[in-house]
């Protein structure tokens, strides 16, 4: 046994290769969590947002404001649809499907005429700085856009413009990152606490032995579901409590809506979350796969939902994508309440699909763990 043995160590390569075939589950996710991430880091994730949902309010459609638009348009940032009202334009920057608003003044070919240098206002919504901030930056380069509409003596000059546009950052006025990085770590936080756990509990039985006993009691699946899970809902409240107290005190998060709102939205994710974790756990065989599985929806999570980097710059596909995810949602939700002030009417489109994803897996879950009866 003295010294190394070629031999030995091709016996012992051997078995854990077959080991490795008899696994074909945890090989298929090696392969596919780096292909994943891949794809979403190649294609989906973009730090240049454009064709930005923007409104568009204006009391005349004049060859000043016609030439104003086209030039939006051009830079390649926005996507402009004209708005009916100021009423609708302050529901739809509530409910995020407008960036930004740009409001032009009455009687703006007059002014520009007179040389008033009149201002066109920039409403946008700066809950994500980041996917507004090269759109803004590309404004200050569109106070020549009606030069080719103005006699050569009113053209625009290093020291004076015909207009000026007037950015109104709404809901993070300081264009602080904090303000919405934090909600979003609200999210991350629960899934991972809440996902991990309940995905590791059923296999954790059957590794340890103990899940004949739990499958000679005398009760149904549903139960054992549902008391896996209620304790740490208590417990993810409980985080809930002490993250965002810690937000508010030490990181200035304002709190401009519902608490007990955003209580009730964010038991919802937890229990989609912990639902999740459950079908994991049924559906795997041991505790690595489990952790696997998690891990497989955990990246998604964290790139398409709008945390890490803005929502609207990525391609479509990526977005549908995202939309499939609670934490796209509920990201949505926690942001639009505390940043926002959103009541329920506005938060409803994004409590739906988690309500709806809670069901579905709880379904799998219990389905799958009536399979591990027989």
């Amino acid at each position: 046994m003295n010294g190394f043995s070629f031999w030995r160590f091709l016996a012992v390569l051997r078995k854990e290769w077959i080991q490795v075939r008899r696994d074909p589950f945890t090989l298929r996710m090696i392969i596919a969590l780096p292909v994943m991430q891949l794809f979403l880091f190649g294609y989906a994730i973009n730090a240049d947002p454009k064709h930005l949902p923007t409104g568009l309010l204006t009391a005349e459609h004049s060859v000043y404001e016609r030439s104003l638009v086209a030039a939006l348009k051009n830079t390649g940032y926005y996507d402009i649809r004209e708005l009916s009202s100021e009423a609708e334009a302050e529901r739809e920057l509530a409910d995020g499907d407008l960036l930004f608003v740009v409001n032009i003044p009455p009687n703006f070919d007059r002014s520009v005429d007179r040389g008033e240098q009149p201002s066109v206002l920039m409403d946008a919504d700066a809950t994500d700085p980041t996917a507004i901030g090269n759109a803004a930056a590309a404004l200050g380069a569109l106070t020549t856009a009606l030069d080719r509409d103005l006699p050569p003596s009113m053209r625009s000059t290093p020291g004076k413009a015909p207009f000026q546009f007037q950015l109104h950052a709404r809901y993070n006025p300081e264009q602080l990152t904090v303000l919405n990085i934090v909600p979003g770590l609200i999210c991350i936080v629960l899934t991972i606490s809440t996902l991990f756990v309940t995905t590791l509990s059923i296999t954790r039985e059957t590794e340890r032995g103990t899940m004949e006993n739990l499958l000679a009691m005398p009760v149904r699946p549903i139960e054992v579901m549902l008391a896996k899970v209620v304790p740490y809902i208590a417990i993810g409240y409980v985080q809930v409590v002490l993250i965002v107290a810690i937000a508010v005190v030490v990181f200035g998060l304002p709190v401009r809506g519902s608490v007990p709102l955003l209580g009730l939205a964010l038991g919802l994710f937890i229990a989609s979350n912990l639902a999740l974790g459950i079908t994991f756990s049924t559906v795997a065989r041991n505790q690595m796969q489990a952790i696997q599985m998690a891990q497989f929806m955990l990246l998604p999570s964290f790139m398409l939902s709008g945390f890490m980097f803005p929502f609207k710059g990525m391609p479509i596909w990526a977005q549908w994508a995202g939309e499939l995810l609670p934490m796209t949602h509920i990201l949505r939700i926690v942001r639009g309440i505390l940043l926002k002030g959103n009541g329920f009417a506005a938060i409803a489109p994004d409590v739906w699909p988690i309500a709806l994803f809670t069901l579905l897996v709880a379904v799998v879950a219990v389905w799958s763990y009536r399979v591990t009866l027989d």
